[in-house]
């Protein structure tokens, strides 16, 4: 059945005055919310407002899919297992043309909208700038008009709360449906079987030739839709974000029930439940890794089903879906997909297995977002096997396929073991990275950095096999969320001089250059700058009862806590300025204020024992009176996208210092400087290209860059010789080790310092120096506020070619093969 059946033309309702919308919010809260205005609660007049700009929503949403069905043209299905969207109210209002009429509209009421908003959940269905990353995709292909579908996990919880008790990350449940979810519509409709375990029997013909295999799975669990709209700009577009969550076929066990099992009765409902209760569970044990494996089959199968299903409604058979269908796999967590879709074609569709490949690499299309060889998922074959027996003997089948084109292509016993979707070093494990590559017509990094050492490192023997496949496609950022909605202080201020062009065409961004050199203008955007930092400063005092002072260099690293991202190094660095300031008071040291925000993984040891140490570093620091308030550092708990909405706007210097080669991309060095920061970074993921949009002279490059990492690491790296070197580095680490920051349990950092002393994997010795320079050049660039403004400002202006707009036409012309 297709999702509409018989085409008919929805029109789309007029968009209301405020007078009317404030009789429709009361009408809603007492018909729709069930409450006099005279009791309702915030969150009442929240569910109540959504409502009520939903309805407008819903309209254009019919027209949009009606629009695509009877165009008969391509749709994009995108698998991801983060969807990081934070909250909706801002972004729909916005991008519908309602925000400034609803909140009239309130305000007649009594209702102050920015207060309700805050009030809306911050939906943490994803880790961090992947996740993030698909959220912007979602928004942007609905903004340049590309028929999608977004299809993820609807998460009970998501990724965690982060609480920090005594400087200790304390994870707690995100209970974001905790008021329920005014955006989305349960599909019960839409629900398909999903099967684990059991056994796979051959049919055969006559002459005992096999015909067709059949899966007779053990487990069976109910994947079940609920479907959130996404508004593109101006609603031009709606597209779907279409979430699945697990349901038990048999709720209750009857029979154990009345036998006085009651907790065995429900075993089967608490076993699909957990499927989509938390994202990401804890993979250092084989039950955390068996139940990320369930999840990312559960949804990839529930996707398919539902991709073939809309196909079939409309369409003859399945030959035709890849010249109607791009289906893409956001990294390697929907790779199994690859498996999938070919054991629907072959076993369930009648399809040969040649025939059903063709079919499978023509539609799909994979993005990689890491070098690192433990992010590149494998799997124990005996795991693989006992979840998904089908899907084993595909992988084999199709591994055959690939070695054998292998041999042919030329490439050496070393080569075709790179390959193999099998690895057989150690514990034989499932690739999921070559499964993608193999089953996909192509195969994109997210910068140009990233995707040239793709093709030198982890997928060399793989791109030397299939030449054409790997491209580049240069993450990007929405835009409209990431500067009109977190920065209206800003953003109001760039439409008065320049105009309303760059709010539809974000390239024009570029008039605002000729006003850096403009001292007034200068001035005021200071002064936008300037408010923000307040905001930001205010937050602070409420939730960590700390006075900060706005006139301060706020300096800010938030994302994931990892040690490639080097939040180690940014710590240290701190230890080294503190010794400098208490060591020479007579300096004329430049009040900073170092921001950290950002979840470690709850089994990441040494990423915790990180934010720790950031926390010790900061109690000490924040309480010296020999420091003058010239330094402090500041951890605020539970980074997620509506603290990076104040945080963005609020920096003056974006922390982009990752050991080069290692980050993909990253997008909030694209926000930051967005929103007027400069940025001291290493030659890393898009920091490359943001240098070459910026200019050289309004970016702050250090460090070694990744072939200068990769080849201090073959020539035998010694991190001791560079802290002997350096007085500096040697002090802080000292310190650190020594128990300064720990008197309560002074070896506790013992062997994180020693780590650096002795391995260094990620460069902190050998890029101590370039760094501390560089911040020191920050300082010098810091003492002429005209000069600053001025880079800040070009900053803002040159990162239009950062849009995820940009991005998304890039994806749709080059790979999908869909007008935008």
């Amino acid at each position: 059945m297709t999702e509409m059946m018989t085409p008919r033309k929805h029109p789309v309702a007029p968009l209301p005055e405020a007078g009317t919308l404030a009789d429709e919010i009361v009408k809603a809260l007492m018909f729709r919310v069930g409450k006099n205005p005279s009791v309702a609660t915030g969150y009442d007049w929240l569910n109540a407002s959504i409502k009520v700009v939903r309805d407008r929503i819903i309209a254009r949403w019919i027209e949009s899919t009606q629009r695509t069905y009877e165009a008969g043209g391509k749709r994009v299905y995108y698998l991801s297992l983060e969807f990081l969207i934070g909250r909706l109210m801002r972004d729909a209002f916005s991008n519908i043309g309602l925000m400034e009429e609803m909140r009239d509209a309130l305000a007649s009421l009594g209702v102050d909208i920015d207060v309700i908003a805050e009030l809306e959940p911050d939906a943490a269905l994803g880790n961090g700038g992947l996740g993030r990353l698909a959220a912007c995709f979602m928004e942007s292909m609905a903004s340049v008009d590309v028929p999608a579908h977004g299809y993820g996990i609807r998460y009970v919880h998501g990724l965690f709360r982060q609480e920090i008790q005594d400087g200790v990350q304390v994870e707690l449940p995100e209970t974001w449906l905790e008021h329920g979810n005014p955006w989305e519509f349960e599909r019960r409709e839409r629900s398909y079987e999903i099967g684990f375990g059991g056994t796979v029997e051959a049919t055969t013909d006559k002459l005992g030739r096999v015909e067709r295999h059949v899966w007779r799975p053990s487990e069976r669990v109910l994947a079940t839709a609920y479907d959130t709209p996404v508004v593109g700009w101006r609603g031009k577009r709606v597209n779907t974000l279409r979430l699945w969550s697990a349901m038990p076929i048999d709720p209750i066990l009857l029979d154990a029930f009345n036998a006085g099992d009651h907790i065995g009765a429900l075993r089967e409902s608490n076993k699909a439940e957990a499927l989509t209760r938390v994202l990401y569970p804890a993979d250092s044990h084989q039950a955390g890794q068996e139940l990320r494996l369930r999840q990312e089959y559960f949804f990839s199968a529930a996707s398919l089903q539902d991709i073939i299903n809309r196909h079939l409604g409309e369409y003859d058979d399945l030959r035709s879906l890849p010249d109607k269908a791009a289906i893409h796999l956001n990294d390697t967590h929907p790779a199994v997909a690859v498996a999938e879709l070919m054991r629907l074609l072959c076993d369930v569709h009648g399809f040969g297995f040649d025939e059903a490949w063709d079919v499978t690499r023509r539609t799909f299309g994979y993005t990689n977002h890491t070098l690192l060889p433990e992010a590149l998922e494998s799997w124990p074959i005996h795991v693989f096997e006992r979840l998904l027996p089908r899907h084993m003997q595909i992988v084999y089948a199709i591994n055959a396929e690939l070695l054998r084109e292998a041999r042919e292509g030329g490439l050496n016993d070393s080569q075709i073991r790179s390959i193999s979707l099998i690895g057989e070093d150690g514990e034989r494990r499932v690739r999921m990275g070559n499964l993608a590559f193999a089953g996909s017509h192509s195969i994109n990094g997210v910068s140009a950095l990233h995707t040239e050492l793709m093709k030198e490192t982890v997928f060399a023997d793989l791109h030397q096999l299939y030449p054409a496949r790997i491209n580049n496609k240069t993450n990007g950022i929405a835009q409209r969320r990431w500067l009109f909605q977190c920065n209206p202080g800003l953003t109001a201020l760039v439409r008065e001089v320049i105009g309303d062009r760059f709010m539809d065409d974000i390239d024009a961004l570029r008039d605002l250059e000729r006003h850096a050199e403009d001292a007034a203008f200068r001035e005021r955007f200071a002064a936008v700058k300037r408010g923000n930092k307040e905001r930001l400063a205010r937050l602070v005092s409420e939730r960590m009862g700390l006075w900060l002072d706005p006139s301060a260099l706020f300096d800010i690293q938030i994302k994931r806590i990892h040690e490639y991202k080097r939040q180690l190094l940014n710590i240290v660095e701190a230890v080294a300025l503190y010794d400098q300031i208490r060591s020479h008071p007579e300096r004329d040291w430049v009040p900073r204020i170092k921001f950290f925000g950002g979840k470690a993984a709850p089994s990441y040891f040494n990423a915790k024992l990180i934010i720790k140490l950031a926390n010790d570093v900061a109690r000490v620091i924040n309480n010296d009176p020999a420091v003058r308030g010239l330094l402090k550092v500041v951890f605020i708990p539970n980074y997620n996208v509506s603290l990076a909405e104040v945080m963005m706007p609020a920096a003056d210097l974006s922390e982009q210092i990752s050991t080069a080669g290692m980050e993909a991309s990253g997008t909030g060095n694209m926000k930051l400087a967005l929103n007027g920061a400069l940025t001291i970074g290493t030659l890393d993921g898009a920091n490359v290209e943001m240098k070459d949009q910026v200019g050289d002279e309004n970016i702050v490059i250090f460090g070694l860059t990744a072939h200068e990492v990769e080849e201090r690491r073959a020539e035998g790296y010694d991190p001791r010789a560079f802290i002997e070197a350096s007085p500096e580095l040697s002090q802080a680490l000292s310190a650190i080790r020594g128990g300064v920051f720990s008197h309560d349990q002074p070896d506790r950092y013992r062997d994180l310092i020693d780590g650096i002393y002795e391995r260094d994997w990620f460069m902190v010795a050998a890029d101590f120096d370039a760094y501390a320079d560089a911040q020191r050049r920050v300082d010098a660039l810091w003492t002429d506020p005209a000069d600053w403004n001025r880079k800040a400002i070009l900053n803002a202006a040159r990162m239009g070619w950062f849009s995820s707009d940009r991005t998304i036409r890039q994806y749709a012309n080059e790979i999908w093969d869909v007008p935008a």
